[in-house]
């Protein structure tokens, strides 16, 4: 029997770009939150070596899908004999900025790790993960995290936990896409986790997120809203209800709330069409509660 495993949604809750390095990919700033709301990875165990992906995604040839890719990568690395059936059952968006992939792919690289016995730490994983994608390494890490470099360079922050809603206007959007956009702003000037918290030292408080929220802002933003103006109108519908922001390079957007009823109203006032859902901010992911700490 196929043993499940989460692979929970991610939010950022700044994104600051501060450079462009000469093999083209950006620097950034960021802070990444977990939900609890997540994809739910299956995996089984095989004894031939094969990879096999039982539910392929729309548009997406097998091969290419990350949980393969993630799988036959820990497989070429360990020279594992063994092999796996792997079922993602989607809950997250694709193009929605909560980093859905990349965490199918986290997870697929913890679950084979336990199940194939090899007993890489979880730093040589998040290392691996890096081959896959920038944001794989928070998700093996498995903690709230301020992150720079390309995001994989991580230091663990507690922060406030708070109800968000999110909302997804119903279009999805190319990471790379963005990203290549001219008018990008890739100037933000780099910020300090001190400088950040208004100077107070990071290992002695919680900061908030409204406060983390009132002082950033993400980059992608502008270019996103002139792409696809459903966004634009969904963080204007949303500002009514609290500091709304888009996460990644969207689609989604968030509003957080200090408790899940005032979420759920918010949920409630939807336009047709929107889909959305409530979810609570954890800095610990659901992953490591699953026996893979």
């Amino acid at each position: 029997m196929a043993t499940p495993w989460p692979a929970p949604a991610k939010l950022n809750l700044f994104l600051h770009i501060t450079g462009r390095r000469d093999d083209g990919y950006h620097t950034l700033q960021t802070v990444f939150q977990f939900l609890d709301y997540w994809d739910e990875v299956r995996v089984h165990a095989r004894r031939d070596g094969a990879i096999r992906l039982l539910t392929a995604l729309p548009g997406v040839p097998p091969e290419q899908d990350l949980v393969v890719r993630a799988a036959r990568l820990l497989q070429r690395t360990c020279g594992v004999a063994r092999g796996a059936d792997l079922d993602v059952v989607k809950r997250l968006p694709m193009g929605g900025g909560l980093g859905g992939g990349s965490s199918d792919a986290a997870t697929t690289l913890v679950a084979l790790n336990q199940l194939w016995e090899l007993g890489l730490a979880r730093g040589e994983l998040a290392r691996l993960g890096l081959e896959l994608g920038a944001d794989v390494p928070v998700f093996v890490q498995g903690h709230a995290a301020w992150a720079e470099g390309v995001g994989e360079r991580l230091t663990a922050v507690s922060l406030d936990e708070p109800w968000y809603l999110v909302v997804h206007p119903g279009c999805r959007i190319s990471t790379a896409e963005v990203f290549s956009v001219p008018e990008l702003t890739r100037n933000t000037p780099p910020m300090t986790i001190p400088a950040l918290l208004g100077g107070r030292a990071s290992e002695t408080v919680r900061p908030t997120v409204i406060h983390l929220m009132a002082d950033t802002r993400n980059d992608c933003e502008p270019v996103v809203r002139q792409r696809h103006p459903e966004v634009g109108e969904a963080l204007g519908r949303l500002a009514g209800l609290g500091p709304a922001r888009m996460t990644g390079t969207g689609a989604c957007v968030f509003v957080p709330f200090s408790n899940e009823g005032d979420a759920r109203r918010g949920l409630s006032g939807l336009r047709a069409g929107w889909a959305g859902f409530v979810a609570r901010g954890l800095n610990r992911s659901p992953l490591l509660a699953s026996g893979a700490a």
